[in-house]
């Protein structure tokens, strides 16, 4: 455990992340400040369940001029903040939240997932196949759970099953998993990496601590993960090859890139004495995640499939690959820097109509108004009013966003929540 009693620490950014830092600073003893650029209006939730202790400041950066002596930051707020990058030149130690909760969690046996796409199935399927195998086993970090809510449920014999984003990995020090498992890199978070090689510096510091004793899984078919596994030390497993094909043949969700995400999860297990017996009889069993191709429900011949975990143009591309049916596709939200016209061949295999909503609306119609009819709709209520009002038996109205969900959204589970409410209210 880090002693941090009687010392002054500033958390910025009160998501889940932030907050969860805020509750675990507080038992250390701490004395605890927080702030974030929203109104006081727009964060009741997370004031709720914050400690009364905890001072909190509401749009404004007033707490970065007080004594402090460490910063906490969500995975949201930019590495490079201007406050954040003049906190680091003074000398004020800067953490992501994973590192705060990384320093508090012992002892560990860790399985970190990251990549660009199939991170949250990849890291459900690695937890689900432990638990099959009789392992104690506590799942979390970007897919729902922050690590500093889960200090107090580690404990001698558990293994940790997180998934980890490059926002997490990008400023930690001291983060160090048994086994490493990247999925693939394709371009994602431009808007804040600037570059494909910035992204994957990122991604690659998941290795960053390893030892000979650790074990990375690697994409062979990926040329950044090829690259980065030149560089890391330990043990190396990687996929796809004939005996793990083999072994992900067992798992019921359609697609290939289901296929490859039990392969990284095989090995991940494999590499802490899971056999493949019990693998290949746990992956029978795996029924995939919410938010994830999800069907909300079928009315009048129409489907209704919630993706809304697809948050860039890659992710999106592997659902629209998963359909066959006519598609009404709605698009859009927060626009992450690349362009959607890889989309177009497969929005001209199958997709009918687009209907656009946020920020991104007018760049999804300027790359894919040429193929198919775009309808800017602005809100999600109104995509889906829209979408229903069109839709024919055996069509698919499918939220496969291609975006972020925060310029009208708390994140892509909000949305998908929200897309599931509203299309039970209006089909």
């Amino acid at each position: 455990m880090t002693d941090l009693k009687g010392k002054t620490v500033l958390v910025v950014g009160l998501g889940k992340s932030g907050v969860a830092a805020a509750r675990l600073l507080t038992r250390l003893g701490a004395t605890v400040l927080a702030t974030d650029r929203r109104p006081a209006s727009e964060m009741q939730a997370e004031l709720k369940v914050l400690p009364r202790a905890v001072e909190v400041e509401a749009g404004g950066e007033k707490f970065f001029d007080r004594p402090l002596d460490l910063i906490v930051v969500s995975p949201g707020v930019p590495w490079k903040h201007p406050r954040l990058v003049a906190a680091r030149r003074s000398g004020i130690p800067v953490w992501p939240e994973l590192e705060l909760g990384w320093r508090n969690v012992s002892p560990k046996k860790t399985i970190a997932i990251t990549g660009t796409n199939g991170k949250t199935t990849t890291t459900a399927l690695v937890g689900h196949l432990l638990k099959a195998a009789g392992r104690n086993v506590v799942v979390g970090g970007n897919i729902g759970t922050p690590l500093s809510a889960l200090t107090s449920k580690v404990g001698r014999g558990t293994h940790l099953v997180l998934e980890v984003s490059s926002y997490q990995l990008e400023g930690h020090e001291t983060f160090h998993p048994n086994v490493g498992v990247l999925l693939n890199l394709t371009p994602d978070h431009l808007a804040r990496h600037r570059t494909m090689a910035g992204y994957a510096r990122a991604k690659g510091r998941l290795f960053e601590k390893f030892t000979g004793a650790d074990t990375a899984v690697l994409n062979r078919n990926d040329r950044w993960c090829r690259a980065i596994g030149r560089r890391v030390s330990g043990k190396k497993a990687w996929f796809p090859t004939p005996e793990l094909e083999k072994i992900a043949a067992h798992i019921k969700l359609p697609g290939r890139h289901n296929r490859e995400n039990a392969m990284a999860a095989a090995a991940a297990v494999e590499a802490v004495g899971v056999s493949r017996a019990k693998i290949e009889r746990a992956l029978r069993t795996f029924k995939g995640v919410p938010h994830r191709i999800e069907t909300v429900l079928t009315r009048g011949g129409v489907r209704y499939v919630n993706d809304s975990k697809s948050t860039n143009v890659d992710s999106t591309t592997v659902a629209l690959k998963s359909f066959d049916e006519p598609l009404l596709l709605i698009l859009g939200g927060e626009h992450k820097g690349s362009p959607y016209v890889p989309l177009r061949p497969l929005v001209k295999r199958n997709v009918k109509r687009i209907f656009t909503i946020g920020e991104a609306a007018p760049l999804v119609k300027k790359d894919l108004g040429g193929v198919v009819p775009v309808q800017t709709c602005g809100t999600l209520r109104n995509a889906v009013k829209a979408a229903a009002k069109t839709a024919e038996p055996g069509d698919v109205v499918l939220l496969s966003p291609a975006c972020a969900s925060f310029d009208q959204f708390r994140n892509y589970e909000h949305r998908g929540e929200e897309f599931a409410r509203i299309v039970r209210e209006v089909a």
